[in-house]
């Protein structure tokens, strides 16, 4: 188990006002982001079959809850991981067209995931997808999208200050953009998230480009999926990548923080590379990638914002278990108290 336990931690706001305020960050973001990304809101499954493709299967080792579905013979549903694949498929089954896109409440269970401050079993973020067409598949297009996501992060903050005057707005005006090569060049020595610690601390706000692949030395920064992001394409200057995550500074816990995972998704042609660099080839075979692979799905770009990391992060807290009712190991509910940590 793995806590960090601020200095003197008291929460700047008690638990009545928390559970108002969490409503009123969730609000406020969701109706920002869906207007200024052109997203309508469509209702989205808990559950998928198995062995359709289309639970995301993060990075390869993490097991999903199912169970068997007695009116389909028994056969197995798993409860979703994220919606990365669904949401590709809605756009093209809700005839979305370019330029418009959808978003969703999206629930999940990982039981794998190791808890600490910012992981718990229970998920809940916003899923995101819009179509695109070819000329937007570029760099370029990627930065102006994650633009238009930070504008709402700056505006949601702002919002909270005026409800909340003893919270300050702290993000930096323009998020950095840096290439995660660029990131293990400056930092040869350090681990992923050592490095993602040193420059969130430096810049405040970033997006760090290109997550998946193996970087020059070797090691992948984070793994993804094969199957969603594109993170073989290769960009400017030998650089590879047209994905990314949006990482900013937590003062509370004193480290980089992850609030979105994104990127433009795979063609066809970046699907079947990527598969082959993973050894996972049989997936084509499945429908979801059969879809794909026939031209069935459109171009897209999309991603996934955590609702609690948001405010989390926008009312200062400790741990994500001030934000969501999950649970926890006996222990952890026993050092959070003694530190002033109150998980609901």
């Amino acid at each position: 188990m793995k806590l960090y336990f601020p200095e003197n931690y008291s929460s700047p706001l008690d638990l009545k006002q928390t559970e108002k305020a969490i409503k009123l960050v969730k609000d406020f973001f969701q109706q920002d982001l869906s207007s200024e990304l052109k997203l309508s809101r469509v209702t989205a499954p808990l559950f998928v079959l198995k062995g359709t493709g289309i639970n995301d299967d993060l990075n390869g080792t993490e097991r999903p809850v199912s169970f068997p579905v007695k009116e389909l013979n028994d056969h197995q549903a798993e409860i979703v991981h994220s919606l990365a694949k669904w949401k590709r498929m809605a756009l093209a089954d809700l005839d979305f067209e370019a330029g418009y896109g959808l978003y969703t409440d999206m629930n999940a269970l990982r039981p794998d995931e190791e808890l600490d401050n910012i992981h718990s079993i229970y998920v809940d973020q916003w899923d995101w997808e819009r179509v695109i067409v070819p000329e937007e598949r570029n760099l370029e297009f990627l930065k102006k999208i994650v633009r238009k996501i930070y504008t709402v992060l700056l505006r949601t903050e702002f919002y909270v200050y005026e409800h909340y005057p003893q919270i300050k707005p702290i993000l930096p005006e323009e998020i950095t953009f840096i290439h995660a090569e660029d990131l293990e060049a400056q930092y040869p020595t350090l681990t992923p998230k050592e490095r993602e610690n040193e420059v969130a601390k430096k810049y405040g706000a970033v997006f760090i480009i290109g997550i998946g692949g193996a970087l020059p030395g070797g090691e992948k920064h984070d793994g993804r999926a094969p199957d969603y992001d594109d993170w073989s394409t290769e960009t400017a200057e030998g650089y590879k990548g047209l994905n990314g995550d949006i990482v900013i500074w937590n003062p509370v816990l004193e480290s980089a923080y992850e609030i979105s995972s994104m990127g433009l998704r795979v063609d066809q042609q970046a699907l079947l590379k990527q598969l082959q660099l993973t050894n996972t080839e049989e997936r084509a075979q499945l429908m979801w990638h059969k879809r794909l692979l026939a031209g069935e799905l459109p171009l897209s770009i999309g991603g996934g914002i955590g609702q609690s990391r948001i405010c989390m992060y926008f009312l200062r807290k400790a741990h994500i278990g001030e934000i969501q009712s999950s649970i926890w190991p006996e222990e952890m509910y026993d050092q959070c108290r003694k530190h002033n940590i109150h998980l609901v």
